[in-house]
């Protein structure tokens, strides 16, 4: 699997990942984004197949038994999230490199899958009350959405020990040119 590399990014949410992912994307022409399928609803502007393959709750639990993700969780009570083998084909097919921005225990689960072959990357805020502001100032979730992910994330940060990088979105000027540095280093 060494032509067929991987980049994965996570962190709790609010943290900033998808930020580094999308600035990422736009230097590296190498980077193919992998569309990971879910039975969350949409929330804003997301659009099917560009953010997510929103699907239902029994179409994914029929791919499931179908063997179709490379690795799936369900990673909020009823949310399912997972990476679908045939977009995985898509990419390396097209001699790209594959990029993630998966929950905490899908990273942890992608890095295992592809061990060496891919650079874990967690995106860490510098701060839980960091992650708070972030959290409200993004206005996408209720109050008590915001408690959830605030617990979700106190344990997320424990599991950071678990990636190749942990990278500090603290400043994020800082923190986009750190990342890019990494990846430059990983896909050349």
């Amino acid at each position: 699997m060494s032509d067929k590399k991987a980049l994965i990014f996570s962190a709790p949410s609010g943290a900033g990942k998808s930020t580094v992912v999308n600035h990422l994307m736009e230097i590296f022409p190498r980077l193919d984004f992998s569309i990971t399928a879910t039975t969350r609803p949409k929330r804003g502007t997301e659009e099917n197949g560009k953010e997510y393959y929103f699907i239902s709750r029994e179409e994914f639990l029929r791919l499931i038994e179908e063997d179709a993700f490379v690795e799936w969780q369900e990673v909020y009570k009823g949310s399912y999230y997972g990476t679908l083998k045939l977009e995985l084909e898509r990419i390396w097919n097209g001699n790209k490199v594959a990029v993630f921005d998966v929950d905490v225990k899908g990273g942890i689960n992608l890095k295992k899958i592809f061990g060496n072959d891919a650079l874990s990357v967690f995106v860490a805020p510098p701060s839980l009350e960091v992650l708070r502001e972030r959290l409200v100032k993004r206005g996408t979730d209720s109050p008590r959405a915001i408690e959830e992910r605030l617990a979700k994330a106190t344990l997320e940060m424990e599991d950071a020990r678990n990636f190749d990088v942990v990278l500090v979105n603290d400043r994020l000027e800082d923190t986009l040119d750190k990342a890019t540095e990494i990846v430059a280093a990983f896909i050349y």
